[in-house]
């Protein structure tokens, strides 16, 4: 906040400045000092303002990475307080809703000044040595009750260097079917959020092919990109 003031101050003073600029009707070497030095001072505070912004995102992150380490801890080794027993399967209609909530908090991207968006940002693909860790929520490709295969939302339960496969469980299941599936099985799914205005290059493009989730369903269909977020 004190960045912003600050930084507001600022900019009040170079408007003030034009306004008088156009009121006297020329630019006097005393306008064009001021103004160059009002401006350099307004880029220091952008680009303070800027750091401290990555800096609270980079905590954001780092306290739902604990969080997420803690619940997956859990999981795995089966901890349940005394008081409460062991979760029903989740209802379809709070699994739509959690899953809606954790695709709006997804982290947004934001990098420097001519920096790219990473791998796993937006329609940026995972590096092909990527190995999804336990947690992610990854597009699985598993054969159904009837034979057929589907893309399912999965998360990681963990990933095997040896046999080169992961252990998934099915999203919409709650931990109840688990699979083992290779690496080419597996789409691991974005981390961050595309900036349109900044990163228009890491979005999925009109008529694009992509997996998408079906309304109220964990399983994923083939679907054609319409129009790309505009903000």
């Amino acid at each position: 906040q004190e960045e912003r003031s600050r930084s507001e101050h600022n900019l009040v003073n170079i408007q003030k400045t034009h306004e008088r600029m156009q009121t006297e009707n020329k630019i006097s070497p005393y306008y064009r000092t001021k103004l160059r030095g009002l401006y350099t001072t307004a880029k220091a505070d952008a680009e303070a303002e800027c750091n401290v912004l990555r800096r609270a995102l980079d905590k954001i992150a780092e306290i739902k990475s604990l969080l997420e380490e803690r619940r997956i801890a859990a999981k795995i080794a089966g901890i349940y307080s005394e008081a409460e027993p062991p979760r029903k399967t989740m209802r379809r209609g709070v699994l739509m809703t959690l899953l809606q909530q954790s695709a709006m908090t997804l982290p947004l991207w934001i990098g420097k000044p001519g920096e790219k968006p990473p791998p796993l940002c937006g329609a940026v693909p995972a590096a092909g040595d990527y190995v999804a860790k336990p947690g992610d929520k990854v597009a699985a490709r598993v054969k159904a009750l009837e034979g057929d295969e589907q893309w399912i939302l999965a998360e990681v339960v963990s990933y095997s260097h040896a046999a080169n496969k992961y252990e998934v469980d099915d999203i919409d299941e709650e931990g109840k079917e688990r699979h083992t599936l290779s690496r080419r099985r597996i789409i691991p799914l974005p981390q961050w959020k595309t900036n349109p205005e900044t990163d228009p290059e890491a979005l999925f493009h009109k008529d694009q092919l992509v997996l998408a989730l079906y309304p109220q369903t964990t399983c994923f269909y083939r679907a054609l990109i319409h129009a790309p977020p505009q903000r």
